[in-house]
């Protein structure tokens, strides 16, 4: 099982992929729960707005979007992170670019693991997961 970074139509390149990778495993073992295959397929807002549009018939921009293709314990799925609107909430936000990239990340894992953000209370708990996630993060 494997977890796999690419790039769709942004000439964005992921560093510590590594790193990054082992990171996400063991967040996923804290939930426990296996890592399956996982690919993130770092992407434009433009690139995003049309998964958004044709699969989810949704017609408007966002920072990830999951596809879940868990089967029990075993963690697998595509996860779609523009990479505009990450940065563009960086900046709103006041964190650096990284950081929020990380939390993205780490939101759409946690998508997969069950979690959900849909309800206030849902938001609140997937926040804390986060934080509890990038506080395990090597080299914060």
């Amino acid at each position: 099982m494997a977890i796999s970074f690419y790039s769709e139509d942004t000439n964005y390149c992921l560093k510590n992929r590594r790193l990054l990778a082992n990171w996400v495993k063991s967040c996923i073992a804290n939930e426990g729960k296996k890592c399956g295959d996982i690919s993130f397929i770092f992407c434009s807002d433009d690139h995003l707005l049309s998964i958004n549009r044709q699969y989810l018939q949704h017609d408007y921009y966002t920072d990830v979007i999951t596809f879940d293709y868990c089967t029990g314990d075993i963690v697998s799925g595509d996860i779609f992170v523009s990479v505009d609107t990450v940065r563009e909430n960086s900046a709103l936000f006041n964190k650096a670019f990284l950081d929020e990239l990380h939390r993205v990340i780490i939101h759409g894992i946690l998508h997969l693991c069950g979690h959900g953000d849909k309800s206030d209370q849902d938001a609140s708990k997937m926040r804390l997961l986060e934080d509890n996630s990038l506080n395990l993060l090597p080299n914060k």
